[in-house]
């Protein structure tokens, strides 16, 4: 009797043996997983953070005159983004020579009305409005954008049309 629970004792010590090897395989297992998870969710942020500091890119250039009126100016200087408000710059995105798309004279019948609101400031015809007949032209230009992060090697390029409406004596000759 002795001699069978001495056996006994052994094969417990076995089975237990294995569970510990198995859950240590389990355990490791999911750790290399959730590693794997933890990397593509930080790419994919590390992605949308250049998207973003290239859209930013894009509206600071857009929202200014200079674009259409100097594009060369443009793309010889990169755009400094701030994408958390730190205060520091997080990334440099480069600005492609701006693209006219086409030049297409504004006749006066085409001009939508007014604002009633009386603000015209926000009217991007208000200069066309009583100025003689072909005066005014809407330029469609072609603004390209991209940032590369050389820590996370991420690249990415945004393009965005834009309108612009301007006198005709003031087309830049990329336009003509």
């Amino acid at each position: 009797m002795m001699q069978r629970n001495a056996r006994q004792r052994g094969t417990t010590l076995v089975i237990v043996l294995i569970f510990l090897v198995l859950l240590s395989l389990f355990a490791i297992s999911a750790f290399n997983s959730s590693s794997g998870t933890l990397r593509i969710v930080g790419n994919s942020q590390a992605h949308q953070e250049s998207l973003s500091a290239a859209q930013m890119a894009l509206e600071q250039v857009i929202s200014t005159s200079q674009f259409h009126k100097d594009p060369a100016a443009v793309a010889a200087v990169p755009v400094l983004v701030d994408i958390d408000g730190s205060g520091s710059v997080d990334y440099a995105a480069t600005v492609q020579l701006p693209e006219c798309i086409r030049v297409k004279p504004i006749l006066n019948i085409e001009l939508p009305p007014a604002s009633k609101s009386g603000s015209s400031d926000l009217d991007p015809y208000r200069d066309c409005r009583g100025s003689f007949e072909g005066d005014c032209v809407n330029m469609e230009w072609s603004v390209t954008a991209s940032v590369s992060d050389p820590k996370t090697r991420t690249q990415v390029a945004v393009t965005q049309g834009v309108g612009v409406v301007d006198f005709v004596n003031e087309v830049p000759d990329v336009c003509k």
